[in-house]
């Protein structure tokens, strides 16, 4: 039998600043579009909290949540899970909130980080549940621990690596923004796409978490640039060959921002990665078909659309071979859609294939176009695709009779 999922309750801490107790109470703070509490239930919801509420006594309290007068809702549960704590103001984050469930909480009775979390374990519920709503009950953090500790006595610590924070001041929101925007940079990102356009990507993803554009409306954005930027390459000119390269870095930036939307709005759809991941790949198709066909327009010559041939054929082959053994049968839960060429992507050779897929190489793009030579390029991804290709069979057969 599974183990109870364990509950969630928030409430204001009165035992803080006065900052913080106003701002706990109103519940309504809003960080990238998102108010805190609902925020909460989403990102709770998200680690495997299936229970989530809001303790108020005669105090406003936010939309989107559950909300409990005392703690006698809880008490007459049955098979309680863990009870966690959490100040009404906190930063909620899955990460976190996931390692809360799994961190080891005996022989520890409780655990706490004051004025932020509180934990108790499964089978001292019933007892902290009794104590609490004793008397005129505990309705602040500071006030439950209080309670807590006179009856079980001193906490445990929580883990240092569970460090949320709680967002009291308009400083707190600004900090509370990036930090979730620093979270969404993944360790796939080239080198790159790291130290270029993430940090432009965070920011409009930051200015469109307050608007109502959606993440595929994004992902359709980025495509159709991507695709105004191909027919530029049909010029052997170097001006408009460079239109076209800044055409398609552009695809590229707003293309990280799709995904920095959908999880910073938890919006990530399966139907979301799909449009993504092969709009990508249809950009990068239709831009070495422009290639292939400007170079053989320029010299009369026919042999470059063999070259775009083989550079569309290995990019097409890869692509449906990655999705079909990767991510067709995917869920969303599962995380991303896309994360790697391969089943197993600890391997030297699925490391290399990986950081092989990653689209740094637009970078290069631009540089040949300054000189008006991008149609070097098409040679070299006429024989990289390919080789790709076959090298991501070779790693399906590996995989397949390696012993598990």
């Amino acid at each position: 039998m599974a183990a109870p999922a364990p509950v969630l309750v928030l409430l204001p801490d009165f035992g803080g600043t006065p900052q913080a107790s106003s701002r706990a109470n109103d519940g309504e703070t809003n960080v990238l579009g998102l108010g805190l509490a609902r925020r909460t239930v989403m990102a709770a919801g998200r680690a495997g909290y299936e229970r989530i509420y809001f303790l108020a006594r005669d105090l406003a309290t936010p939309t989107g949540i559950t909300v409990i007068a005392d703690w006698t809702k809880l008490a007459g549960a049955p098979q309680p899970g863990p009870l966690i704590m959490a100040h009404a103001a906190i930063l909620a984050e899955p990460e976190w909130l996931s390692r809360l469930i799994e961190a080891k909480k005996e022989p520890a009775t409780w655990a706490a980080k004051p004025h932020k979390l509180i934990m108790v374990a499964a089978g001292a519920v019933a007892d902290a549940l009794a104590v609490l709503n004793a008397g005129e009950g505990a309705y602040d953090l500071s006030t439950a621990q209080e309670r807590l500790e006179r009856h079980f006595g001193p906490p445990a610590e929580i883990p240092v690596s569970i460090d949320p924070m709680v967002v009291t001041t308009s400083r707190d929101i600004d900090a509370a923004e990036w930090r979730l925007l620093r979270g969404l940079v993944k360790d796939t990102d080239g080198f790159m796409a790291r130290h270029v356009e993430r940090p432009i990507s965070l920011r409009i993803a930051r200015r469109l978490a307050f608007t109502g554009i959606t993440p595929n409306q994004i992902t359709l954005l980025s495509v159709g640039i991507g695709l105004c930027g191909a027919p530029f390459f049909l010029s052997t000119y170097w001006l408009w060959q460079t239109v076209g390269a800044l055409l398609f870095l552009t695809h590229s930036v707003l293309d990280g921002c799709d995904g920095e939307l959908a999880r910073l709005r938890f919006q990530e759809s399966r139907l979301g990665g799909i449009i993504d991941y092969w709009g990508d790949n249809v950009v990068h198709i239709v831009v070495f078909a422009c290639m292939a066909v400007g170079w053989s327009l320029s010299i009369a010559a026919s042999w470059p659309m063999l070259l775009g041939v083989a550079a569309i054929l290995g990019n097409l082959g890869s692509a449906w071979f990655v999705y079909w053994r990767t991510m067709h049968t995917k869920k969303k839960d599962d995380g991303p859609l896309f994360t790697s060429v391969a089943t197993v992507p600890g391997q030297t050779l699925a490391r290399m294939l990986d950081a092989g897929s990653r689209r740094d190489f637009i970078y290069l793009v631009l540089i040949l176009a300054l000189l008006g030579k991008s149609n070097w390029f098409l040679v070299l991804a006429a024989v990289g695709a390919p080789i790709f290709f076959f090298l991501l069979l070779f790693l399906a057969v590996r995989e397949r009779f390696q012993p598990a």
